[in-house]
C-alpha cells in the first residue's frame, strides 16, 4: 500500500531521490515545533517562490512574444498569486499530504488559502532541490501551458486604469467588516472614488475581497454609466 509521499509522487509524476526534500516541503512549522523537529517548509517555500517566478517569467516571455512588459507583468502576477497556487494545490488535494498539528486539523486549515499556497511553493522548491531547475520549471510550465488562453483577471488593475483615466486619481479600498474565526475569516471590502461607492465584495483574504469589490464596480459601471459620473 502506498504511503502519502508515494501517493503525491504518483499525482505529480515525479519520484524523489531523497524523500527528505518532499517531507520537509509537506511539514508545517507548528507540526515540526510540536514534535521537536528542526525542519519545516518555510525555507523551502521561499526557494520555491523564486523558482516559480523565474519559470513563469520564462514561460510567458516565450508564449507571448508580442506582448509588452506591462501585460506580461499582469499575467505573471495572476499565475503566481496565492489564489492561483491555492487552486493548484486543491487539484492535487495537497492538504491530505500535509503534516499538521491536531489542533490545526480540527480548525480545518487544510482549506485555508495561505497554508495550501505556501505548501505548493514548497513542493516546487523540493523538486528543484531533488532534480534541479529544469525539472522544476517543467513541472510549473506543464501546469500553466495546459490553458489554451490565459485571461487576465486582475479586476483591480482594470478598474484603476478606468478610474484614473476619468478622475486622474486611483480608487480607494476599505475593509468594512471581518467575520468568522481566525483560521477561516471572511473580509468585506468596499471601493470608492472620492466619496462615491462603486462596488462591494467578499473574500477569504483582504486582496480577494478587494478584487471582488473591483469586479462588482466594473459590473455596475457597465450596467449604468451614470454611476461613473
Amino acid at each position: 500500500m502506498m504511503d502519502i509521499i508515494e501517493q503525491l509522487e504518483k499525482k505529480i509524476k515525479i519520484k524523489f531521490k531523497d524523500r527528505k526534500h518532499i517531507e520537509e516541503a509537506l511539514t508545517h512549522k507548528s507540526y515540526a515545533l510540536s514534535k521537536g523537529e528542526e525542519k519545516f517548509n518555510e525555507r523551502m517555500e521561499f526557494l520555491g517562490d523564486s523558482i516559480l517566478n523565474t519559470a513563469v517569467t520564462d514561460f510567458l516571455y516565450h508564449r507571448y512574444p508580442n506582448e509588452d512588459e506591462g501585460k506580461l507583468s499582469k499575467l505573471k502576477s495572476q499565475l503566481v498569486s496565492k489564489s492561483s497556487l491555492y487552486k493548484w494545490a486543491q487539484t492535487l488535494k495537497l492538504g491530505a499530504h500535509l503534516k499538521l498539528t491536531e489542533n490545526e486539523s480540527q480548525a480545518n486549515p487544510r482549506l485555508k488559502e495561505s497554508i495550501l499556497a505556501d505548501a505548493m511553493e514548497a513542493v516546487i522548491g523540493a523538486i528543484y532541490l531533488d532534480h534541479g531547475f529544469e525539472k522544476a520549471k517543467d513541472f510549473v510550465i506543464k501546469k500553466f501551458s495546459q490553458a489554451k488562453r490565459i485571461v487576465e483577471n486582475d479586476t483591480k488593475s482594470k478598474l484603476q486604469e478606468l478610474i484614473q483615466k476619468k478622475f486622474k486619481i486611483p480608487p480607494s479600498y476599505t475593509i468594512i467588516k471581518e467575520s468568522g474565526p481566525d483560521h477561516d475569516k471572511t473580509f468585506h471590502s468596499q471601493v470608492h472614488i472620492k466619496k462615491k461607492l462603486l462596488g462591494e465584495g467578499l473574500g477569504k483574504s483582504k486582496k480577494e475581497s478587494e478584487q471582488a469589490a473591483a469586479k462588482d464596480a466594473l459590473k455596475r459601471i457597465r450596467k449604468d454609466r451614470r454611476i461613473f459620473i
